[in-house]
């Protein structure tokens, strides 16, 4: 078994250029690339260095040229027919021989299932930290590191934590977080096609078949309209209720913690601090207080509508719309409103 060390006595001058560890999935760029794209491009900024982002793959290269529409310097396209799917060994191997190979400065996935999975691999392999599930990066002015801020204790504290010694600087980011890069018509920059050294040899693990799910999947990072349901549904059937409201408004559902905790929804549909942050056209939050670690999951949605009973709610502070009354007369007001057609328009 080989186990990495901890870099010793490294010249944190020989490391340079901010990284974006890309991810594709069907096909398709996933929406944290982009938001990665737009954080790390105002980290480059901030410590006058590069911006790149690293793609996986085989046969993706006209993907990967779309990449170039969002202001990055450079796409590192990892190409070979052994990663035309993920492969947690081989995109770990391959990454982080690059990594060592290019030394970059600092290096960011998305908290995603992938990103989890090949994350403390890749800062394993290159002995270096890793910091997970970070809402917040700022370049510290003092010195240029790297300030890599996630909740702790369960959401109730927000900790920032530091890797002054040893390089990259690697973070997962939380999806949905982070804005979206801009796209722009003129494509800058250029890609290099890397043709890494790997053999069957070094994957344990072999794709067989895919089955998809027939269960449909919680999408509330892309959602444009996410309404929530808290404590204050009293019980899991007052998840009808939303779901029905969700479908009139073409949205998605979400939950509270407390509702999550109760067991009467599924973790995927928890908006927070420790769930999925939003950040919706509109977003109904149905008889939940509005906690901080709630708020910290939504505040940035364009219109918010919040349903209590509780006139001080903490929730009534950052609505854009309140209703101080009982959500099972309410929601079902709205629901036949919004069928008839009889609601304004945002």
């Amino acid at each position: 078994m080989e186990i990495a060390k901890v870099n010793q006595g490294i010249d944190l001058k020989d490391y340079n250029d901010v990284w974006i560890i890309g991810e594709l999935i069907d096909g398709k760029v996933h929406p944290v690339t982009i938001e990665l794209i737009g954080e790390g491009k105002k980290l480059a900024e901030k410590i006058n260095k590069k911006l790149n982002v690293v793609i996986v793959g085989h046969g993706v290269k006209g993907i990967t040229e779309r990449l170039l529409h969002f202001g990055v310097d450079k796409v590192l396209y990892i190409e070979h027919e052994l990663l035309k799917d993920f492969n947690t060994e081989g995109y770990a191997i391959t990454i982080s021989d690059l990594i060592k190979e290019r030394k970059p400065e600092i290096v960011l996935l998305g908290a995603t299932s992938i990103g989890r999975d090949i994350g403390p691999r890749i800062a394993a392999k290159v002995g270096t930290g890793l910091t997970a599930d970070c809402t917040k990066l700022e370049i510290d002015e003092t010195d240029g590191k790297l300030l890599q801020t996630r909740p702790a204790f369960g959401g109730n504290l927000m900790a920032t934590i530091i890797c002054p010694n040893n390089r990259p600087q690697m973070s997962t980011v939380r999806p949905g977080v982070m804005a979206k890069a801009v796209h722009v018509d003129y494509a800058g920059g250029e890609i290099e096609v890397i043709n890494p050294k790997i053999s069957k040899d070094d994957l344990r693990v072999k794709l067989i078949d895919k089955i998809v799910s027939g269960k449909k999947r919680v999408n509330l990072i892309e959602a444009k309209v996410v309404v929530s349901g808290g404590r204050g549904l009293k019980e899991a059937s007052g998840f009808r209720l939303i779901q029905e409201l969700a479908e009139a408004l073409g949205g998605e559902v979400g939950s509270s913690r407390a509702a999550v905790d109760a067991g009467w929804i599924e973790s995927p549909h928890q908006v927070g601090q420790t769930g999925t942050t939003v950040r919706p056209d509109l977003y109904v939050a149905c008889g939940i207080s509005g906690a901080i670690q709630h708020q910290a999951g939504m505040h940035e949605s364009k219109y918010i509508i919040a349903i209590n009973k509780d006139k001080n709610a903490p929730i009534f502070e950052i609505c854009d719309f309140g209703i101080v009354g009982d959500l099972y007369e309410i929601v079902p007001a709205m629901i036949e409103a919004i069928n008839e057609k009889h609601f304004l328009e945002i």
